[in-house]
């Protein structure tokens, strides 16, 4: 587990983790890898999707950072070649992917999935209240956000992207 979170923070800055943050900055895998590639800080280099060297929390970070930055099919590349994609956070990242490809109504049924699994989900009850603004439901991204705090979430970068987003009317994810 530390050595995963080790791997994570040098894939990623960790402001990257945060959804909504306004210091998410392109890693590696935005900036120098080429499609079908993503940065591995392991071996100081981009690998192939398939690349056995690749654990699924680098995967997943790299497919949020693609999708964040515009490359929304990519992401789903990435996530594809998931050992285990029947997580939360895997689904919360496909949804984020597949909605930011086009497709709104599956990603909102993968957020849906990912908080059957784990109802405290942050990130996915941020996302999807961000997606349920975007489609003018505001009365649906209030209740997200009200979930989140409820479940400890006050503070967190989900929160207060989503927070954002609500006081603001817009949102970048």
């Amino acid at each position: 587990m530390l050595r995963s979170a080790a791997i994570l923070l040098a894939v990623l800055p960790a402001a990257a983790f945060a959804v909504g943050s306004e210091t998410t900055k392109p890693t590696e895998t935005t900036v120098e890898c080429p499609e079908g590639t993503v940065y591995d800080a392991e071996h100081e280099g981009c690998v192939k999707l398939q690349d056995s060297r690749l654990g699924d929390d680098a995967r997943i970070e790299a497919a949020r950072e693609l999708a964040e930055f515009g490359r929304a099919g990519e992401a789903l590349e990435v996530l594809a070649a998931l050992k285990d994609p029947a997580t939360a956070e895997a689904l919360t990242v496909r949804g984020f992917a597949t909605r930011k490809a086009g497709d709104w109504d599956a990603g909102v049924a993968l957020y849906r999935a990912a908080l059957e699994l784990d109802p405290d989900h942050w990130q996915a009850r941020s996302y999807l209240g961000l997606g349920l603004l975007e489609r003018g439901d505001r009365a649906g991204a209030d209740e997200q956000l009200r979930l989140i705090r409820a479940s400890g979430g006050r503070g967190s970068y989900p929160e207060a992207a989503l927070d954002e987003a609500l006081a603001t009317g817009r949102s970048t994810y």
